[in-house]
């Protein structure tokens, strides 16, 4: 039996969001009760609250949309790495000595708890030369703990246009608080949303099979 983890926040109005941008919100169009079989309700937020993967068209006007995306970097094996005390950029010498050998996948774990309730912008973000690095030896997709690749308060948006670069994925806002350092094969698929920017995803790994 393969072990699972869950590495996507859980999402409700406290699911810190960038500053200005869309939080989560519900509310019910229809309830269960007299002559109402069902509930249903309605959701508003911003596509980039909690476990999500960005699209080109985020961060640059002509890139595609999510619902365009391929699947395959979205699954498949991946390597978690330990860079906790990497701040506030992600430097090749921080992964360097955990790549032999590794999967095209790269989630890198920054924090000892990850922030699933409060804004902060002092997270961690990836150093545009290590993006280049990782592209270099093949990374299809990079993830991270934090908000971001880049940080908060980046006007040119260096690591994104490095992704854009390469044709990378990336995922924001995983939860790597519990997951032991090493490979898992990782299940992460965005929406087909046709139009948007970014999609939730419900970020899971699981342990390899033992023959991998």
């Amino acid at each position: 039996m393969q072990d699972l983890w869950d590495i996507s926040p859980p999402i409700s109005p406290r699911s810190p969001v960038f500053p200005g941008d869309t939080p989560y919100s519900q509310r019910w169009n229809a309830t269960i009760g007299p002559g109402c079989p069902v509930n249903v309700s309605e959701i508003t937020m911003s596509p980039h609250v909690g476990a999500h993967a960005d699209a080109p068209l985020h961060y640059d006007a002509s890139g595609a949309s999510v619902g365009v995306l391929g699947l395959v970097p979205f699954l498949g094996p991946c390597r978690v790495i330990h860079a906790i005390h990497a701040r506030p950029l992600i430097t090749c010498d921080d992964l360097l000595p955990f790549l032999v050998d590794a999967p095209p996948r790269i989630l890198v774990r920054t924090c000892k708890k990850a922030d699933t309730e409060d804004w902060r912008d002092d997270f961690a973000a990836f150093a545009p030369d290590t993006i280049r690095f990782l592209a270099e030896r093949g990374t299809l997709l990079i993830g991270l703990d934090t908000p971001s690749i880049d940080p908060a308060d980046s006007k040119t948006l260096d690591s994104h246009q490095a992704i854009l670069h390469y044709d990378m994925r990336v995922l924001e806002n995983l939860v790597l608080d519990h997951v032991p350092p090493g490979d898992y094969e990782l299940i992460a698929l965005p929406l087909a949303l046709v139009e948007a920017d970014a999609s939730p995803v419900r970020a899971i790994l699981r342990s390899l099979p033992i023959n991998y």
